[in-house]
């Protein structure tokens, strides 16, 4: 599904007044600017052009039911930013301003007359940042002529990717099966601040909630008949495999009928009393695969980082940065048994182990290992004061040429900075062990989506 973004162009009552022939090109211009957004490949909502309050709120209305992603906003000419403040200020939608005029040159030889009026919305962008900055609402700003430079084709998609993640990010539902890993306090906020913060909804699994499936026993089939596809199962156990398609299969209608844009599971909560034969591991990994955010241990902040980031970059995955290779200066990744099937370099291969964490049967598990490629790790660290910091950590994945079968998720990530320099500027900056890896991921796109959800940004590099 394309991006949606509301267009909002931004006038001023006293031209229609003293200017009105005006009119037909103030919105000649802003057809103009909504054709070249949709050459981006993303559908736009056109607000009508907006001169005073009513007018104002009608258009975010507009904007708001029409559930856009970003609104960005054109200042056609200056346009006193108490007219738009409440109603731009009053959603929680991310807004892009668009900083651009129809004219290239205005050198000596301009004719004030004739291009002063739609050429002056600079100040008017002024005006209205001001105003965003002190009622503390977030924007991302581009500039640039429209024709004669990259705003729209380059700085202006780079931010529509991160409002999308933004968006993404908040009024999220989050599924947690079972409660967090006792003891575990980097990724611990409690539900009501982020309910506060992103207004992020954390839906705790009750098997009273298990929706009924009627075709529960066929669609378990079918899933141990795609597996054989998708996955080596030669050394599967049937029984195994049967308990852990049912488990995917119960996983996914929950996630369905609550509508979930993640979850987490914590696998010393999963157990038979609540009627589960076996850890979904696999449904973890088939979720990042389909799109939807993962993290384990019952880290429903990370799930919702690793959503956000797979609406953007869908080769995404949950990981762990596991223990350090010193001579080769490089980080090994891995995880129990979550990780997006998808990013493996060669074809998963599902097992089974014997599992003792808790009081349930051992699952099959889809091993493989990273594949190579330019890839950027992405951690959401709660900070002190209520805040939070994004760590954009830049570097590149390894594996080995024509990787055999493993029963374990590997990943050897390489930081741009050297090893050790890397740990302790990450720990210093209170990066927590639960991240994202996003591969062919820009880290503009990550400073953008900081400054669009208030975070403060470290990108390591």
């Amino acid at each position: 599904m394309p991006a949606k973004v509301g267009l909002l162009p931004l006038y001023i009552a006293l031209y229609d007044k003293t200017s009105p022939h005006r009119r037909p090109q103030m919105q000649a211009n802003a057809d103009l600017i909504a054709e070249e957004i949709r050459k981006l490949g993303v559908e736009v909502v056109q607000a009508p052009i907006s001169c005073v309050k009513p007018e104002f709120e009608k258009s975010i209305k507009l904007l708001v039911d029409n559930k856009v992603d970003a609104i960005v906003t054109l200042h056609l000419a200056y346009s006193p930013s108490l007219e738009s403040i409440d109603a731009v200020a009053g959603t929680d939608i991310p807004v892009i301003i668009l900083d651009t005029t129809p004219d290239y040159d205005f050198n000596f030889n301009v004719d004030c007359g004739e291009k002063i009026g739609p050429n002056h919305g600079i100040h008017g962008v002024q005006d209205f940042s001001n105003l965003l900055i002190r009622r503390k609402k977030p924007f991302v700003l581009v500039a640039g002529h429209w024709k004669h430079s990259a705003v729209i084709t380059a700085k202006l998609k780079t931010a529509i990717d991160a409002a999308i993640a933004a968006s993404k990010f908040r009024n999220s539902r989050v599924g947690i099966i079972g409660k967090p890993f006792e003891g575990m306090g980097d990724f611990a906020v409690p539900y009501d601040k982020l309910k506060q913060d992103f207004n992020m909804t954390v839906v705790t699994y009750d098997k009273k909630d298990q929706p009924a499936d009627a075709d529960f026993d066929k669609k378990v089939a079918a899933e141990m008949e795609a597996d054989k596809q998708r996955f080596i199962t030669d050394n599967l156990k049937p029984e195994a495999h049967k308990v852990t398609a049912e488990t995917c299969i119960r996983v996914r209608d929950w996630m369905e009928a609550q509508k979930l844009d993640a979850f987490t599971a914590s696998f010393l909560d999963v157990n038979r009393k609540d009627g589960w034969e076996t850890v979904p591991f696999l449904e973890a990994s088939k979720a990042l695969a389909r799109g939807t955010g993962y993290a384990g241990e019952g880290d429903v902040l990370t799930a919702n980082l690793v959503s956000a980031m797979l609406s953007v970059y869908p080769e995404t995955t949950f990981t762990e940065m596991f223990c350090p290779d010193w001579q080769n200066d490089q980080i090994f990744l891995s995880h129990m048994g979550e990780a997006n099937v998808d990013l493996y370099a060669a074809k998963g291969n599902l097992v089974s182990k014997p599992y003792n964490y808790s009081d349930t049967g051992s699952p099959a598990v889809a091993y493989g290992i990273f594949k190579p490629g330019p890839a950027i790790l992405v951690n959401l660290a709660p900070i002190q004061d209520g805040k939070y910091r994004l760590l954009i950590c830049n570097g590149i994945c390894h594996a080995p040429e024509d990787p055999a079968p493993v029963e374990c998720i590997k990943g050897w990530f390489k930081p741009k900075k050297n090893l050790p320099e890397f740990l302790e500027t990450y720990s210093n900056n209170g990066g927590t062990h639960h991240s994202a890896l996003c591969y062919n991921a820009d880290p503009q796109v990550l400073l953008y989506f900081a400054k669009l959800m208030g975070f403060e940004a470290v990108e390591i590099c």
